[in-house]
């Protein structure tokens, strides 16, 4: 991981930060935190993203690079999990959420395969403005990953 110092109040997707540090993480360490979400529970990607940098003392974690990696994390399971490796064995990319519980098109194998993987570990999911979502999102957060 790497720590950019100076990001200037209100930069343009970094308003969080305002004016503090961030980190920039690595595909190592958001696989490591994925693996902190248990079975049953989900994270979205802006949760993932200030546990990291509550981890390490900093106003935010890059946006960007956070999705790559995670996205990275997901193709690299399920590359695994078509080779025959077991589920508990993987980083469970499915329980990471979009922001307001919504399923992840983009992931592998779409939204379908993400709420089949959910249903598995007794996590329901519903539609949602057309869109599938997590039926009981703010109840099943991670814990791990809460302030």
């Amino acid at each position: 991981p790497h720590i950019v110092h100076m990001i200037p109040p209100g930069a343009p997707g970094y308003r969080e930060a305002d004016g503090g540090a961030m980190v920039v993480s690595s595909p190592a360490e958001v696989d490591a935190f994925l693996r902190r979400i248990a079975p049953g529970e989900v994270a979205t990607l802006h949760l993932l993203r200030a546990a990291i940098a509550r981890h390490h003392g900093v106003a935010v974690a890059c946006p960007v690079s956070t999705a790559i990696f995670a996205n990275m994390a997901a193709r690299a399971a399920e590359e695994r999990r078509a080779m025959g490796e077991d589920l508990a064995g993987l980083a469970p990319w499915w329980r990471l959420l979009k922001k307001g519980g919504f399923l992840n098109d983009k992931a592998p194998g779409g939204g379908a395969l993400q709420a089949e993987l959910l249903a598995a570990e007794g996590v329901r999911t519903s539609l949602l403005r057309r869109k599938l979502a997590v039926f009981d999102f703010a109840e099943r957060q991670a814990a791990a990953f809460l302030p």
